[in-house]
Formats: structure tokens, sequence, C-alpha cells
């Protein structure tokens, strides 16, 4: 028990942490972002049709991920309201399950699931005999939940202080539903973030030879890819997946099953759209 207590505890502050330093996560760039996870999820996960509904709040959504993290693993390590922790942690992970790992195949690759398990074993065990699950609290435990997301509120703050300034990319507003940017715009060699008009976040890239796309959502659970430059390669952030732009985005390593799904783009007059 004391095991379980501590891991699961020190790994949802550790995850609160690492979103807190993330000068991205907050943002609408980079890999890290929430804003361009949910639009993954939305396509990918059976309850897409929710994620669409909080894109445009991804803010929000992020702050309260962050403080959920923190409040649980903190409850969890100093033993505050234990059950219904428990049960929380359980409730979070069966949500990360269906928004991101259901389809992973084999479904042990998929962390989620396997956090589930651990937390709704943890559950049980604090149940122990009792016939139900009893989640209420007493005042005492209700103002030490209140101290608990002050200090979550603190370690959120903290965090961002800490975090370096965000990752800038090239993306910009296009000009109309088709329109993703002028071609003077884009120089020989370097790459473009950008949105479908069904939210599905892109990269595009120009080459001597023309322009050429590619969806960044991971074809293994979801997470939005990003372009390395110095290995010429796009690369998921979550399970290290790597794909060759340059030949198809075709799977280089990880737990990818395929490639990236290409988008159709080309060259009209000064601009380059989406066909």
């Amino acid at each position: 028990m004391r095991v379980i207590r501590l891991w699961l505890g020190f790994t949802w502050i550790y995850g609160g942490w690492d979103k807190a330093t993330d000068p991205n996560f907050l943002g609408k760039e980079g890999a890290t972002s929430l804003a361009k996870q949910l639009a993954g999820y939305s396509k990918t996960s059976p309850i897409g049709f929710l994620f669409q509904h909080l894109i445009e709040r991804a803010t929000i959504v992020g702050i309260v991920v962050m403080l959920s993290e923190f409040a649980i693993g903190i409850a969890t390590i100093l033993w505050i309201a234990p059950t219904f922790i428990a049960f929380t942690g359980f409730t979070m992970s069966l949500g990360l399950w269906l928004a991101a790992t259901w389809h992973v195949k084999p479904y042990f690759l998929g962390s989620d699931t396997a956090y589930a398990v651990l937390w709704l074993a943890y559950l049980l065990a604090l149940v122990g005999k009792r016939k139900k699950v009893e989640l209420s609290l007493d005042r005492r435990g209700a103002i030490r939940l209140g101290g608990l997301g002050v200090s979550a509120l603190i370690a959120i703050l903290l965090g961002r202080s800490l975090a370096k300034s965000p990752v800038k990319t090239s993306t910009s507003a296009t000009a109309s539903a088709n329109q993703i940017l002028k071609v003077a715009e884009l120089p020989v060699g370097k790459t473009h973030e950008f949105v479908t008009a069904t939210g599905e976040p892109a990269v595009l890239f120009r080459t001597k030879n023309g322009v050429f796309a590619y969806s960044e959502i991971c074809t293994h659970q979801g997470c939005t890819v990003a372009y390395s430059p110095a290995d010429r390669t796009l690369v998921c952030p979550c399970h290290q997946s790597a794909f060759d732009p340059f030949k198809g985005a075709r799977v280089l390593s990880g737990p990818a099953p395929a490639p990236l799904p290409k988008i159709k783009v080309a060259i009209k007059g000064d601009w380059i759209v989406l066909v």
C-alpha cells in the first residue's frame, strides 16, 4: 500500500509540475500545447465530440488539469481524504484512457490503462470489507481539501514562474478557408504549422520540388507530433514514435502502427492552399 501510495502520489505531482513548467502547455503552439492535443483527441477518441467543445477553452481545461494532478498527488502522499482521492485518481485515469489510449494495441503500451487499474486496486484496498465506497467529507476533511487546493495553486504559480519562454512557430492565421499562407512567407526548407477547417493540426513542408503536408496527429494514440530539423523527422512526444516526412511520413521507430495521414496542398498563384 505504501509503495502504491508513494508511486501514484509522486507521479501525479510530477505530471502537474511537468505541465506547469511547460511554456507551451497553455498556449496554442508547440507539440505539447493542450489545445493541439485536444484537437487530436477530438478526431481519435470515442468521446471526441466532447473535446470539440473544449478546444476553445483549452486554457481553463489546462489549469483544471494541473490543479487536479497537484491536488491528487499531494493528497495521496499526505493521506488527505484517501478514499475520495483514490476514486478521483481512478476517474481521471479512466478519462485519459478514453481520451488518448483506448485504441493502443497491444493494450499494455497504453499507460493510462495501467494507472486506472493501479488506482482501482488502491481504492479497493482502502475500502476493504466495506460494502460501499464512502466519499463524504467531515468539516475537518473539507478544510484540509481547501488547504490542498491552495497548495496546488501555489505549485502551479511556482511552476509557471520557472517556465521558459514559449517556443514560437511560424503559425499564422489563414486568409480564407482554403488558403494557408503566401508562398513568399515560407522559404524552401522551412515548415509551417496550421489548422485545417475541421480543426485538425497539420504541418506544411516546402522543398525545391514543391509543398506537402501531413496531419500532426500521431497514429499511435493521438498525441501531436513536432518536427525536429536536426533529425529531419516528425517526433511524437508521448511515446517517441518517429516519422519520415520526406518519405510519405512512414514510421521510422516507436509504437505507431501507420504513417501520418497526408493532407493535400498545392501552390496556386501567390498562395499555398488546401485542395
